[in-house]
Formats: structure tokens, sequence, C-alpha cells
């Protein structure tokens, strides 16, 4: 998910909502009915640097009523003269992590949102946000998932890691993320033995160089759990189309391939 770039504008509190009400997706993860146009009060509480051009902010939404790893939402920015701005965000953070969520946003050059996050938020400071949308990119930690991203397209990602860390799920999960340096890879603290990292630009010593190739993925493909891979990809235009091609060539069904892609 991403933004145009604009120049900034001052944004004011938003107004107050009310609650919706929950209903359970059965076998999955409680959300809410009629989220998704119904716009909340988002707190900012803690801001934890990534990268040096990307943070994770974290939001209290105390009415928020759960989301699918992978779903995104809409926030809202009110300047005081009453100029709006909108942008999708994909939501970082597991579904248990009850009235709260956590989004990791790129500074983008010129961007009038994602500039605002990193040159003037800070904790107290209110947006609204609407959500959870879409259940096309959506784990529910049902299926074998091999994941691929590549810079911030990694946020959906991390948010099915996370998932399936939180409830210790037995089904496989592989994380392929791909990123130009060790420095810009987003979430390096948090990745363990589920995650293969792809450095485009420069490597520690002893680390291939190179963008994604088929054979990164052929040692995940190989083990062939269960009932297969369903695989996760995200990533800039240029990214998705070259790793959904691998994948493909590769064998993995296109039916079992989603793909969100940004730019």
């Amino acid at each position: 998910m991403t933004e145009t770039s604009t120049s900034q504008t001052a944004f004011a509190p938003p107004t107050a909502f009310t609650p919706p009400t929950r209903f359970a997706v059965p076998g999955r993860i409680a959300v809410s009915s009629g989220t998704a146009t119904v716009w909340q009060t988002a707190t900012l509480t803690e801001i934890r640097r990534e990268t040096p051009h990307a943070a994770t902010f974290r939001l209290a939404v105390p009415a928020w009523a759960g989301h699918l790893p992978g779903q995104h939402l809409m926030l809202r920015l009110t300047a005081q003269d009453g100029y709006t701005a909108q942008r999708h965000y994909s939501i970082a953070s597991a579904p248990d992590d009850s009235g709260h969520i956590e989004l990791t946003l790129d500074h983008v050059a010129g961007g009038e949102v994602s500039g605002w996050f990193h040159t003037v938020a800070e904790p107290g400071d209110e947006v609204e946000v609407r959500g959870p949308l879409s259940g096309f990119f959506a784990w529910p930690g049902d299926r074998p998932a091999l994941l691929i991203g590549a810079g911030s397209g990694v946020v959906p990602l991390m948010s099915m890691v996370r998932h399936h860390r939180a409830r210790g799920l037995a089904v496989p999960l592989r994380l392929l993320v791909s990123a130009r340096g060790p420095e810009e890879l987003i979430y390096a603290r948090e990745y363990g033995t589920e995650t293969t990292p792809v450095f485009t630009r420069s490597a520690p010593a002893g680390v291939p160089v190179g963008r994604l190739t088929a054979a990164h993925l052929a040692p995940l493909l190989a083990e062939r759990p269960t009932g297969g891979w369903e695989a996760y990809v995200c990533g800039s235009n240029g990214f998705a189309e070259h790793a959904s091609r691998l994948l493909v060539e590769a064998g993995q069904p296109v039916d079992r391939i989603r793909i969100e892609r940004f730019g």
C-alpha cells in the first residue's frame, strides 16, 4: 500500500464514532460487521524505528474487533480547514493484539500522509481508521503458507508470521523477504528460522547479492507440505510480476498464488 506525493498539511483530530457489533468468522478470527464503513478514532501510542526510511506506528483502537492476517485498512487524516487525506495501509500486527493495531510505513518523498507520520506525529495524536478491508490476501492460519515480499511488501506478511507464532500453529509457514541491504530489512530483529532474506545491493560477508531467483524458491517448494503451498506475494508491481512468474515456472498452481502490489 502506498500514496501519492503531495505537499504536507496540518491535520486535526477526528470525530467520535459508534462502536460496531462483533461476530465470529467460523473457524477463523473475530471481526466486525459493518467495519468497512465505520470510521473509528485511533490514538497513536508508540513509534518504533525499523529502518532509516520505515517506522512502525502503534495505534490504540478500543473497539477494533479483529482482523485476518493480510488484511488492510483505510486511514484518514483531517486538516484544520476540513481537507482530508485517505490512504490504504496493510496491518502489520497479529489479530490477537486486542484493542491495538500496528502499521509500518515507508517515508514516501513528498507524501502528505507518510510525511505527517514520520515528521509530525507523536504519541497522543489521533487519526481515523476504517476496516479491516478485503479478504483476498488474508491468511487465517489454516493452510501451509509460502510468503514472498520485498521492501514494505513484507508488512502484511509479517502479520501472518506473528499470527503463526502467537497461536503456536503447526501448519508450515516460510518467508522469503527481499531488501536492498541489511539496513533496509524491515523487522530484521524479529525474523527466525522461517525466514530467508535476499539482498539485492549489499549483504553481509559470504552472503550472495542479487535479485530473487528460482534458486531461492527451489528448496522451499521442494518441501511440498501436505496440501501444498498457498503462496502470498507482496511488493512493487515489478517485484510481484517477477516473483509470481518464478512460482508458476517452478510448478506452483496459478490459482494458489495471491498477489498484493503497490506503485
